[in-house]
């Protein structure tokens, strides 16, 4: 190839190395927005189970904790329209991927649920 060829914009590896970059940079943002909206779900999850849940007695248990993990299953459930709706690629996850957003909402709901349990015992 002359040194001309390699120049062109838009010919060649460089335009396919490019291509593979906007790719990659496509995908890592499309991730990004699955664990913020895992993070973001956890804890208005976390929220609701606190104010379901009732009034902690002096032990720190609530009368209706058990609303609180199925507000958390319903938080994990609910992702999968959240993520149609904001047109992030579904049928490409696996059961790994699931497990992954399952568990970053299972933790942001629990650190959550737990920091307004021990602040409201004062």
């Amino acid at each position: 190839m002359s040194e001309t060829e390699t120049d062109l914009p838009g010919t060649g590896t460089s335009a396919r190395a490019e291509l593979v970059r906007s790719e990659k940079q496509r995908g890592h943002l499309l991730r990004i927005a699955r664990t913020l909206s895992a993070c973001f779900l956890g804890m208005a999850a976390g929220a609701i189970s606190f104010f379901v849940g009732g009034t902690p007695n002096d032990v720190g248990v609530q009368p209706n904790a058990l609303l609180g993990l199925v507000v958390l299953a319903a938080a994990i459930v609910v992702q999968r329209h959240i993520f149609i709706l904001l047109r992030l690629d579904t049928p490409a996850l696996g059961g790994k991927d699931w497990f992954y957003q399952g568990f970053m909402t299972f933790a942001f709901w629990f650190i959550t649920l737990t920091i307004l349990l021990t602040t409201s015992l004062r």
